[in-house]
């Protein structure tokens, strides 16, 4: 259980919210876990399939309190409102942003700067942790240019420079990518990114945690209600969660790379876990997609000091802070918003 930013989020799975008063009650079993009055909240957002009592549901209806029900995974369930007030206003002010390039540029360009500067950092620790068994020089160079890419993408003024810039940081990032793999080189080596289908173990992991952080961060959007399929930096297209697309990229080298360099490293996977099919595209087995989801979900469980808020959290709850704190930079509360910078 965490209060942040007037939202309450419950993320025990097996946790059930209840009314007493005008507080709300976080129970587990017959026991009490803890209790916030509802005055304090504009928001609850629980990972639990056992729920909320009728009356606690009809209270945040009346009070404008949304009451968010997401999967212990972090997909999006469903959300319990009554007159509809704060949202509408939100989506209406993302809406209008994402037709002003200036304003989709602001929160990319951002967004950019976080991805590079986490991507550089993965660099720079690895070779401090790992310098007798790395290519420090090549490593150096590399963060190198990633710092100087980030001061370009702070001055570039369009979506097309900006694609270009992170394209190209991107690739300097994942040159280097296969010396972080210590372990278990003869099955998992790494010669670029490949992807529709991944075409090796590595990017067959790369593509599942891609996958898994996607959804994860478009559920975030709809807990605090912003529409996770118009964003500022990838393109809208039908069915695609663009937002969410837009918020993961600070987030994919230090939630998804660092994961599967963990799950190689520490053996806690190894070549039995992979299949290849007819077509050569390279898969989880049913039991290496089990084992991965075990792991995802115990470092989730991990928790760091939010860089921004300077508040500790769980991992799992990065996206949802992040998203808190885009929905309070549309409003307005926000001069900018501020990206997820993690060293």
């Amino acid at each position: 259980m965490k209060h942040l930013l007037n939202t309450l989020y419950v993320t025990g799975n097996k946790r059930y919210l209840s009314l007493n008063g005008e507080n709300v009650v976080v129970l587990e079993g017959e026991q009490e876990i803890g209790r916030v009055p509802l005055h304090n909240l504009q928001s609850i957002v629980t990972f639990s399939y056992i729920g909320a009592s009728p009356a606690l549901m009809g209270t945040c209806a009346d009070k404008g309190i949304d009451l968010v029900f997401m999967s212990p995974h972090g997909r999006f369930l469903a959300r319990v409102t009554g007159e509809v007030k704060g949202n509408v206003v939100l989506r209406k002010q993302q809406y209008r942003m994402s037709e002003d390039e200036n304003a989709c540029v602001g929160v990319a360009r951002n967004m950019i700067t976080g991805k590079i500067y986490n991507s550089r950092w993965i660099l720079e620790r690895a070779s401090r942790d790992y310098a007798m068994r790395l290519d420090v020089p090549l490593i150096k160079e590399k963060s190198g240019y990633l710092y100087q890419s980030m001061e370009r993408v702070r001055e570039c003024d369009s979506r097309q420079s900006l694609l270009g810039f992170e394209g190209e940081a991107a690739s300097v990032y994942f040159s280097v990518f296969d010396q972080l793999i210590l372990q278990q080189k003869e099955d998992f080596s790494f010669h670029g990114r490949n992807k529709r289908p991944p075409l090796d173990n590595v990017n067959a992991l790369l593509s599942f945690s891609y996958s898994l952080l996607a959804n994860l961060c478009g559920g975030a959007l709809e807990a605090v209600g912003l529409d996770p399929y118009v964003g500022f930096y990838h393109t809208d297209l039908p069915g695609r969660m663009s937002l969410a697309l837009d918020l993961m990229e600070e987030l994919r080298s230090v939630i998804a790379d660092r994961f599967v360099l963990k799950l190689i490293n520490k053996k806690i996977l190894n070549k039995k876990a992979f299949m290849q099919k007819e077509d050569g595209a390279v898969i989880l087995t049913d039991e290496g997609r089990r084992a991965f989801l075990t792991a995802w979900q115990e470092r989730k469980q991990e928790t760091i000091k939010h860089p921004f808020l300077g508040e500790k959290i769980e991992w799992g709850m990065v996206p949802y802070v992040q998203s808190l704190l885009l929905a309070r930079y549309i409003r307005g509360d926000l001069d900018e918003y501020p990206p997820f910078f993690w060293k």
